[in-house]
């Protein structure tokens, strides 16, 4: 499946977000001073763990997106400097089948 530029550059821009947005989450919710995510004691809340796993999937999800997103702009800049990954590269030793393409 190939994808457009802008789904493309949009997917890459979300990955990009999804790491800012979450990992200044999680240091938020590590320095957190208002009691929700460590008790008195200073242990950790089911609030704490609950939103801790909420970030760390959104993370990984994000950066899936963003990989995805990544790849196909890589593609997109290949294609336009007249790259293509599906032409046939020829190496040593190869002639007699660039002679075969040839005639037939």
């Amino acid at each position: 499946m190939k994808l457009s530029r802008p789904v493309s550059w949009f997917l890459l821009a979300f990955g990009v977000w999804s790491w800012f947005i979450w990992i200044t989450f999680v240091k938020n919710l590590w320095q957190d001073g208002s009691g929700l995510a460590f008790d008195d004691a200073g242990d950790p809340t089911g609030y704490f763990w609950v939103h801790l796993l909420l970030a760390i999937t959104s993370f990984l999800l994000g950066t899936g997106v963003g990989a995805v997103g990544f790849r196909g702009v890589r593609a997109w800049r290949h294609e336009s400097c007249g790259e293509s990954r599906h032409e046939p590269r020829n190496e040593p030793g190869d002639e007699h089948v660039v002679q075969r393409q040839r005639q037939g």
